[in-house]
């Protein structure tokens, strides 16, 4: 009976959980908090998470947990950012699982036994890189590997979990009810990740009809502009303790709105978008407006994402002191205006905190990426010359506190910004 009970309580925490994960419909942020939640239900001391790149039959990893090295860091901060591909083949562990769609579970990788495939022993075809456990220090037992599909079939990802805990800490295999909770758990999120999946194939294909219209706005741009916000965020959210359900809450719409910063762009008639040369006064004015136009396109606001993206788009050029540079100002009815038509020249300016939070992010953010890269009318930034500038615009620009966070986590934004491309 004790045993029925605890089952029970298994599957009640994983519709817990997988409630939880319904809310998400950012992709990446998704994928992360299905890994945190897999080692979480069988009580795994770290793994991966990888997405499954068709145009180029590659697995990319998304994110990675180790508890065991998390242990050692300081509240607030977070291990390397990790950045590899390698090609779907029957080579490694988690390509072989996407290739066969199987479910691999391995008591130890260093001592990896034959196994029993359609009632008959065979050899695995794929062996075990302990380069990683060399690097890090870390030692690597068991291994639980699953695919996670779409509900056609179609791969989506991969799921590694490793080293299984006991209740005493000590590393143990995966067990065959393990194997049972995350399959379970695996069909689950599958349908819940289709489903971020596609949200962000919408929210591209917006992007990418921007970045038409604009060479400038590529989807790499908007990739790493929406991952450095959530990378500030998280820090100051840390910094602010700010409860945990509030903070996913925040960042999954973050992460998604922040693509969305220039999409106004496209209502910016070409003689004035794409000319070769200085803009006059009121050319500039036109050019200004893809903030309020980019509001438009998502309003009247349908969810949690439409309002922030409204916010993203209208302020991510204020500037924190209130200076005239900073536009639009304060808008009072912001589906008044009309496409190609000024901005109003004569707004009072919007400062500060008046300036939401999503916005104040973006804003180091975007900068921080178009300096670091070349742009038509412009070179790449070296690093030292974007933290001068930045940190000179410190409480003029920039909110100052958030230049200071962004100072503290640069190892990590530099490692994104070379991840992307």
């Amino acid at each position: 009976m004790k045993s029925f009970d605890v089952h029970l309580q298994k599957l009640k925490q994983m519709t817990q959980i997988e409630r939880r994960l319904s809310e998400i419909k950012d992709e990446d942020l998704l994928l992360e908090n299905i890994l945190i939640s897999a080692c979480e239900i069988v009580n795994a001391d770290a793994g991966s998470i990888y997405s499954y790149q068709e145009s180029k039959n590659t697995l990319k990893i998304k994110y990675s947990v180790n508890k065991t090295h998390q242990a050692k860091l300081q509240p607030g901060e977070k291990l390397p950012y990790l950045a590899f591909a390698f090609p779907v083949n029957s080579d490694t562990i988690c390509g072989y699982c996407a290739l066969s769609k199987r479910v691999i579970n391995i008591p130890d990788v260093y001592n990896m036994s034959e196994y029993e495939d359609e009632a008959k022993t065979v050899k695995r075809p794929y062996n075990f890189s302990s380069t990683t456990d060399m690097v890090s220090g870390y030692h690597t037992t068991s291994m639980l590997t699953i695919p996670l599909m779409m509900t056609n079939g179609k791969i989506l990802g991969v799921l590694q979990i490793i080293n299984a805990r006991d209740s005493k800490g000590r590393d143990i295999p995966f067990s065959d009810e393990a194997e049972f909770y995350i399959s379970h758990f695996a069909t689950n999120v599958g349908q819940i990740y289709e489903y971020a999946y596609l949200t962000k194939q919408t929210i591209s294909r917006l992007v990418r009809t921007a970045g038409f219209r604009d060479p400038k706005e590529t989807g790499a741009h908007v990739e790493r502009v929406s991952s450095f916000a959530v990378e500030i965020y998280d820090k100051y959210a840390a910094i602010h303790d700010i409860p945990e359900r509030e903070r996913y809450r925040y960042r999954n719409t973050l992460k998604q709105a922040a693509k969305c910063h220039d999409v106004g762009k496209v209502a910016i008639p070409d003689q004035i978008l794409k000319k070769d040369g200085p803009l006059t006064d009121e050319e500039r004015n036109i050019m200004k407006s893809h903030t309020i136009l980019g509001a438009q396109l998502f309003y009247p606001p349908e969810s949690e994402v439409d309002k922030m993206a409204i916010d993203v788009c209208m302020n991510h050029h204020q500037f924190y002191n209130g200076d005239a540079r900073g536009y639009p100002g304060k808008v009072a009815d912001f589906m008044a205006l009309k496409p190609g038509e000024p901005i109003p020249s004569v707004l009072e300016p919007l400062s500060g905190e008046d300036i939401p939070l999503s916005a104040r992010i973006v804003s180091l953010a975007d900068v921080y990426d178009a300096l670091r890269h070349i742009r038509s009318y412009k070179k790449e930034w070296s690093l030292e010359d974007t933290v001068q500038e930045i940190k000179s615009q410190a409480g003029k620009q920039f909110d100052p506190e958030l230049v200071d966070i962004f100072i503290k986590i640069l190892d990590r934004l530099e490692a994104i910004n070379k991840a992307i491309s």
